[in-house]
């Protein structure tokens, strides 16, 4: 199987190896780069707190012979050697649990004589400098030293302490230490390389599984169930792609719907446009009353294409996003009444009254042809599903907030079943009766209704019980304050 450098997986691993590398050589180096002068600091410490107790033994007020004693145990016990001179350079204490070991005792060592001569210790340690540290290699074993001086200031003069302590080897201890770190780093790279890839499988898992599923999606199987697994991140992911899943399956429902539909609607006038232009030709060619009627079929045919053709342009420019609004002021209820007087004889025809519930005057901003195409939609609508003798009620009113117009228009006819009423702004979505074509519908109108109410930001639904009619409703702005 071929590496995928490019892969969550692989990019997981890599980030926790080089973590893993970076963090063990980091502490690695700061602490075998920080172990000598940290051993050297802590033993001129040590050195200093023995300095402290022989200053108590030796040169205090409560000094005796006992106190010599105990500062002769405090060498021994650390394994220091100590000589302490007065003002005049003479040796007035020496204490030596090194023996040739003791850097004091090698009389050719030209630096310690220098330090321990009179002038040298003056000059050393003064009353602003009153300690000094130094490193010193033993000539006779080779070993290295740390040399501790103080000035010692009491009411009888001035003593000076010098303090011999051997420096371990710490060679060794680095040693072990960058041993040490070596195995450190390599089970910190296994410990990594197991975190990783579990976090990777756990990440990538879900991943993979949704990769496999969009693969059935891309192939229209819209059953698929995208799987998020346990992440906030991969189960907003999961969700937004059920979602699309199922809204494409809508859309791919619609389509087929539209194409069953519109080749319906196309394939009958079609049809009858045929028939009669051959009847024309064959039958009624001279006789002008058959021929007229025979005429006016055709025409009534064409005309309903045209409606169809038109609507569907419609709905294609709102949702190609360039759909323009001609806003104005304009009064609603003139705009009624206007639609009204035009469908006088659609209404007398239907057999069905009409109730108009509307004010003098309101004024909304809108456009106004668009706007009256939806009210005449509603109308039609209404009109189309209200039984004979029934009543159509067409509303305009004032909200109570002052600002928000509403125009209603109620029906007696069947109605909406509840699970329909979702699905009716959609393209030739009809309630769950069968699909029937009507001359003065193209099944596009509630489709057209929702398209201009989204554009201009109003608000429309629909209040429906089956068996007790429905009322479709719009709702915009008042006037518009330039």
């Amino acid at each position: 199987m071929k590496l995928d450098t490019h892969a969550i997986r692989f990019r997981f691993w890599l980030a926790f190896f080089l973590l893993a590398i970076g963090i063990t050589v980091f502490i690695g180096t700061l602490q075998t780069g920080l172990i000598r002068p940290y051993y050297r600091n802590t033993k001129v410490q040590s050195v200093s707190s023995v300095a402290d107790r022989m200053q108590d033994d030796l040169v205090s007020d409560s000094s005796t012979s006992q106190s010599v004693q105990q500062a002769l145990r405090e060498a021994v016990d650390n394994s220091v050697c100590v000589v302490m001179y007065n003002d005049k350079g003479t040796l007035i204490y020496n204490a030596d649990s090194l023996g040739a070991g003791c850097i004091f005792n090698n009389s050719g060592n030209e630096e310690i004589s220098k330090i321990t001569s009179e002038e040298g210790m003056k000059t050393l340690l003064t009353d602003t400098q009153r300690e000094y540290t130094a490193n010193f290699t033993n000539e006779a074993t080779g070993q290295e030293m740390i040399v501790y001086g103080r000035k010692i200031s009491e009411t009888l003069g001035n003593y000076y302490m010098f303090i011999n302590s051997p420096l371990e080897p710490v060679d060794s201890v680095v040693t072990f230490f960058q041993r040490q770190y070596a195995y450190y780093t390599m089970i910190a790279i296994v410990i990594a390389s197991l975190v990783a890839f579990y976090i990777s499988t756990s990440v990538t898992g879900p991943i993979v599984r949704m990769k496999k599923e969009a693969s059935k999606l891309s192939n229209a199987d819209y059953s698929t169930d995208f799987d998020g697994g346990a992440y906030t991140e991969t189960r907003e992911l999961a969700n937004t792609l059920n979602l699309a899943s199922d809204k494409l399956g809508r859309v791919d429902e619609l389509r087929r719907d539209l194409i069953a539909n519109v080749s319906h609607d196309i394939r009958t006038p079609l049809t009858d446009i045929r028939a009669y232009a051959e009847m024309i030709r064959d039958v009624s060619g001279d006789n002008p009353e058959k021929r007229k009627k025979h005429l006016n079929v055709i025409i009534r045919e064409t005309d309903y294409m045209n409606r169809l053709v038109n609507d569907m342009s419609e709905l294609a420019k709102m949702q190609s996003g360039n759909y323009e609004l001609n806003r104005e002021n304009f009064d609603i209820c003139d705009a009624i009444r206007d639609i009204v007087d035009m469908d006088e004889s659609l209404i007398k025809n239907a057999g069905v009254n009409l109730i108009t519930e509307i004010p003098e005057s309101l004024t909304v901003y809108a456009d106004e042809i668009k706007i009256s195409q939806v009210i005449a939609n509603y109308l039609s609508n209404a009109i189309k599903h209200t039984p004979k003798g029934g009543t159509i009620y067409i509303r305009a009113l004032l909200r109570d907030d002052g600002e928000t117009v509403r125009i209603e228009v109620e029906d007696e006819g069947e109605g909406i079943d509840e699970k329909d009423l979702p699905n009716i702004w959609d393209r030739y979505q009809k309630s769950s009766h069968s699909f029937s074509r009507s001359m003065t519908s193209t099944g596009l109108g509630l489709a057209i209704v929702r398209g201009i109410a989204e554009a201009h930001g109003a608000g429309y639904g629909v209040v429906s019980e089956k068996g007790k009619g429905s009322t479709f409703w719009l709702e915009l702005r008042e006037t518009h304050e330039a």
